[in-house]
């Protein structure tokens, strides 16, 4: 008997994993976690049988959420992040020499517990004196505190009917985060799948809603493999005549990196740069053209595919 993680990842589509080894589980008031070895991916954070995470591609989704966004900024010195657990996002933030405090908010403690105590590549990010870590509702700590920040990124929950981070993807909610931006700030929020058959459901409604809000938005994608498809991210950028990302230069981007960030990457470099701004004729169109704006005041809202799983279940190998 082996053991299989199943995912539903549309209708009529479903994927089966094999796990070699469960290393770790546990389960909070909000969801169960497992770290578990993937045959095929290696070692991966899977929440409520929903891959997370997997380490050998996870630095490719969190370099494309953080770095961007970070050095689009002229000199970021505080940053928040909105969820962000598992502490990749926070490590990538770190990296960056300029960054003198790094807020993470996110609800669940037991599961940054885990996350802390388990994921090896994350103990230095989590036991750096630049982080404040928080375990709130990302939305109510922002409405208590006083604070202005940076840069602002949101790695939250896909938006999810009935769940629990849908109205953090809404005009309301991106007119308060500018509120909470120091003069020249950037906000980045990650955005769903966004490939060929899936971009239309949230990644062109939120960046149409980012639009709705600020001058200069900019949607961008990536295949991640462990996510079985291309993935979104959309910015927003506030600094008067801020340029557009795909302006920058290899050279200049390699420099950026080089003056601004502690130690290698390893996915993004000044020639795989473009290549996230370079979306396909068919998002453009689906960009040009879209025209919801998510509101909670008019009850507007766009959603993933809400997969149906079964977790980390004992079952005969097919």
């Amino acid at each position: 008997m082996s053991k299989i993680l199943e995912e539903d990842i549309e209708p009529g589509l479903r994927v089966q994993y094999k796990l070699d080894k469960i290393l770790g589980s546990t389960t909070s008031k909000f969801q169960t976690v497992d770290l578990v070895d993937i045959q095929c991916f290696g070692r991966a954070l899977v929440i409520d049988g929903l891959i997370q995470s997997c380490r050998c591609d996870e630095f490719v989704y969190h370099e494309c959420l953080v770095h961007p966004a970070m050095l689009l900024h002229s000199a970021p010195t505080s940053v928040y992040i909105g969820g962000g657990g598992e502490g990749s996002t926070a490590r990538e933030v770190l990296r960056h020499k300029s960054v003198e405090r790094c807020v993470m908010v996110d609800i669940d403690e037991e599961v940054v517990r885990f996350c802390r105590e388990n994921l090896e590549e994350n103990h230095a990010a989590f036991a750096d004196k630049r982080l404040e870590l928080v375990i709130d509702c990302a939305k109510t700590w922002l409405e208590q505190s006083t604070e202005r920040f940076d840069v602002i990124i949101m790695d939250l929950d896909d938006p999810l009917e009935g769940g629990p981070c849908y109205q953090l993807y809404t005009a309301e909610f991106y007119f308060f985060l500018k509120t909470k931006l120091n003069p020249g700030g950037v906000i980045v929020t990650q955005s769903g799948q966004s490939g060929i058959k899936q971009h239309h459901l949230v990644f062109s409604p939120i960046h149409n809603t980012l639009k709705s809000v600020f001058p200069t938005t900019v949607a961008y994608n990536q295949a991640v493999y462990s996510f079985l498809d291309e993935w979104g991210w959309n910015m927003a950028l506030t600094a008067e005549g801020a340029p557009q990302p795909a302006s920058l230069s290899v050279e200049q981007v390699d420099k950026l990196i080089l003056d601004r960030i502690e130690g290698e990457l390893q996915f993004l470099d000044g020639i795989s740069w473009p290549g996230l701004w370079a979306l396909s004729k068919k998002h453009r169109k689906t960009l040009a053209a879209e025209t919801v704006v998510m509101s909670t005041t008019g009850n507007i809202h766009r959603f993933m595919n809400k997969t149906s799983v079964e977790t980390v279940a004992e079952k005969p190998c097919s």
